[in-house]
């Protein structure tokens, strides 16, 4: 079997992984990308073209290069809030729409404030947020805040905490922010379709007391989605994807979240990752590794001492999540270290 009859097969796996109604969608999607990437090259690999698959790897990272800088918004769009005296009130509107993972290749998706993934909530330990979500989709929906602890009632499962936003409606959720981390808010209805259609997005909770924190240099936000809208960082696919760009010496910080239905092993080439946070509270004892392997639903924090000048490449090592017979494709990007 060929590298890219192997890869359909995998896909068309996953989609009925997810069973019922959901495999239809799930699966469609990812035969979406499994036809990207096998287009008019499967005829040239199964005849050994080695040329033309070098050409073709070649191409995918030309785009790459060329993109650097093309997309300020990749890393996370900041969702803005007001006061209402001493409570922080942040608004999320869920729309349906189609969503480029990059150069054209469009999927019908649901977005929270237009993107995929949603724009990145941020406040402090201590802080009484209000989230007003308004529901213009199709279906009904709710929000999960992954990782809080707060009231019962807020938790956002309908019919266990809350009767579900129907559409054309809106529901609003406050609480206290008491733990803080690196944390989550997505869907929780009919979450498998929901979610791996763009219904996630990151939600970060600095501590009351900075010094808790490690001095970095820069800090990014990495949500891994797969399935219905195919593997992605931040709601793009490679060579769309951006890559982190440091200078020698600096430190990083990077917030893995898992949102999709699937595994990901996150290998960075050349630098160790030091691992200093899971789920949103710091680990006694942080651990050095090149993998960071990241279950749906987890998240991890880790830092990267940037100290070997060179572009690192940085994906998946499921390698069917990565790279085929024409090139690199979804869960790739690079750490460059510049001198």
């Amino acid at each position: 079997m060929n590298e890219i009859m192997m890869r359909r097969q995998f896909l068309k796996l996953a989609g009925a992984a997810v069973g019922g109604v959901g495999a239809a969608w799930v699966g469609a999607g990812a035969a979406k990308v499994a036809a990207q990437e096998g287009h008019d090259m499967s005829q040239m690999v199964e005849q050994g073209d080695w040329v033309a698959m070098d050409a073709h790897h070649q191409e995918g990272i030309d785009i790459f290069l060329n993109g650097i800088g093309s997309n300020p918004d990749f890393w996370g769009v900041p969702l803005e809030y007001e006061m209402d005296g001493d409570v922080k009130v942040f608004r999320l509107t869920c729309t349906e729409a189609d969503w480029d993972t990059g150069g054209g290749m469009m999927f019908p998706a649901m977005l929270y404030n237009g993107l995929v993934p949603g724009p990145v909530m941020r406040a402090t330990e201590g802080d009484r947020v209000r989230i007003i979500c308004r529901n213009e989709m199709t279906q009904s929906t709710a929000v999960h805040w992954h990782g809080l602890r707060l009231p019962n009632n807020m938790d956002g499962v309908p019919f266990i905490t809350q009767p579900p936003i129907t559409p054309g409606t809106e529901f609003t959720y406050e609480f206290d922010l008491i733990n803080y981390g690196t944390h989550m808010y997505h869907s929780h209805h009919n979450a498998a379709e929901q979610v791996t259609r763009g219904l996630l997005g990151a939600f970060i909770i600095d501590p009351a007391d900075a010094s808790r924190e490690p001095q970095v240099d820069a800090e990014y936000v990495f949500v891994l989605n797969d399935s219905a809208l195919g593997f992605t960082i931040n709601g793009k696919g490679f060579p769309y994807t951006q890559p982190i760009v440091a200078q020698l010496g600096q430190r990083v910080r990077i917030r893995y979240f898992n949102e999709g239905l699937m595994i990901h092993p996150m290998h960075l080439h050349g630098l160790p990752q030091l691992v200093i946070a899971k789920d949103g509270f710091n680990l006694p004892a942080p651990y050095l590794c090149d993998t960071v392997n990241i279950a749906p639903g987890e998240r991890y924090d880790v830092l990267v001492d940037c100290d070997l000048p060179g572009a690192w490449a940085f994906h998946c090592h499921i390698l069917s999540h990565a790279e085929g017979p024409n090139g690199m494709f979804g869960m790739v990007t690079a750490l460059v270290v510049q001198e």
